[in-house]
């Protein structure tokens, strides 16, 4: 089967939340959603899948519109920061070189074991339900990371940063063969580099 990750669109900043983080999409993001679906929607899909978290399910309405279906929420492949109480897009924490260098170190601390064993435990379940189809999932940056380094079989973590709406091709043997058929597509935003952020 054929399994598509895409990373959702450009969020909010929230900060110091009272409780979880789950910022919504800003004005470019929910722009980026739409270029997104409008090149997604050119091809065929048996099913869709979003993270329950907003960020992803605003980046899977324009596609799920454009298809005419309703997608399954996976809640396995939700963000590891889903319980934070804030959420700052990469490209603005990298304006601030020592509060970037600060996150980069505890993220190398961090043992995020238990967090990609839940994403490849459900991507896994997904390729079982769906033998044989092409599945889209719209997703976050560390789920598409721990997916592709379990794939090439690398040591999991932060090995590179998706763009947001990027698109990341699988395929997926029913004799658990797994192999990268793409990775970080952004030709939809290409025509708009306006969409282009990071």
């Amino acid at each position: 089967m054929d399994l598509v990750l895409v990373r959702h669109a450009r969020p909010e900043r929230i900060e110091d939340a009272n409780g979880p983080a789950d910022p919504p999409l800003t004005t470019v993001g929910h722009r980026q959603a739409r270029a997104a679906a409008g090149w997604l929607a050119g091809e065929h899909w048996d099913a869709l899948y979003s993270s329950p978290m907003v960020r992803a399910r605003e980046t899977t309405a324009p596609l799920a519109a454009l298809l005419g279906t309703e997608p399954t929420i996976e809640v396995g492949v939700r963000e590891f920061d889903a319980e934070e109480s804030s959420y700052i897009p990469m490209e603005e924490m990298k304006q601030d070189k020592a509060a970037y260098q600060a996150w980069l170190a505890e993220e190398a601390d961090r043992n995020r074991d238990d967090f990609a064993g839940e994403v490849i435990e459900s991507l896994e379940s997904i390729i079982a339900r769906e033998k044989g189809k092409r599945v889209a999932v719209v997703c976050h940056g560390g789920v598409i990371n721990i997916w592709a380094a379990h794939v090439l079989g690398i040591e999991s973590g932060m090995f590179f940063e998706p763009d947001y709406t990027s698109i990341h091709r699988f395929a997926c043997s029913s004799r658990g063969h797994r192999s990268m058929v793409a990775l970080n597509e952004t030709a939809h935003l290409r025509s708009h580099p306006d969409l282009l952020l990071g």
